[in-house]
């Protein structure tokens, strides 16, 4: 990406300085996106520089190399819990991971993001709905700007076996140009090291693309229900 690659020095630094001042203005009480533990659960992508965790939450672990294909769907379910439900998934039962989405919108930027759910407990669960979503600025989930969120398709309920996956899609207000870039609306880009994706009933995860940054414009996030097929 020449866009996000060519960010250098005082750019990034106006960038953190942009995300500081959003967080003090927009986000009342000054906390985090939080998981329902009261903590946000780091990606395996996220850098070490973004240290802010769920006291006690499990190590993430690197992608699993049997990833399904793009457009295949997850692992079968295994055998609903007792009395014929599965329990909504925990922040704690998943890990998250973040990629460039193949099919993204034309310019620099980032585009658009594949957030991938990786049940890591021993059980079943649920997940369902549409994230919502916050540039962490910095790196750090409690310097965090809300971004605007316009939910798109139908939200179902997916059951995500041990060791299933499921899959939300994130499509951003792409930043044009070279070099620095430009946003179509007039505003200034901003880049994030990191997103805080926050699923209902299941948390706030932390995650980091695993080439470069998130670079978008007016903080305005297109999403996808929750989808047990991986979206292109």
């Amino acid at each position: 990406m020449r866009y996000v690659n060519g960010m250098r020095g005082s750019a990034v630094a106006v960038v953190v300085a942009s995300a500081a001042l959003a967080v003090a203005g927009c986000q009342p009480g000054g906390g985090g996106a939080d998981t329902a533990e009261g903590g946000v659960t780091p990606s395996g992508a996220v850098s070490s520089a973004a240290s802010s965790s769920t006291p006690g939450a499990p190590k993430p672990g690197s992608s699993a190399s049997g990833s399904s294909a793009p457009g295949s769907s997850s692992p079968a379910a295994s055998a609903p819990a007792p009395g014929g439900t599965a329990a909504t998934c925990s922040a704690g039962s998943l890990k998250a991971t973040a990629r460039q989405a193949a099919v993204r919108p034309a310019g620099t930027g980032t585009g658009a993001a594949v957030v991938e759910f990786t049940n890591v407990s021993g059980r079943t669960c649920v997940l369902n709905g549409h994230p919502t979503v916050a540039g962490a600025g910095n790196g750090s989930p409690e310097m965090n700007v809300p971004l605007t969120v316009k939910p798109t398709g139908a939200a179902a309920p997916v059951k995500v076996a041990p060791g299933g996956k499921a899959w939300v899609k994130l499509t951003f207000v792409q930043v044009q140009g070279e070099a620095d870039g430009y946003c179509v609306s007039g505003s200034a880009p901003v880049v994030y090291p990191t997103m805080v994706v926050r699923l209902p009933g299941s948390g706030a995860h932390q995650v980091a693309l695993d080439d470069g940054q998130f670079a978008e414009c007016d903080d305005t996030v297109t999403v996808t229900a929750v989808s047990a097929v991986r979206p292109s």
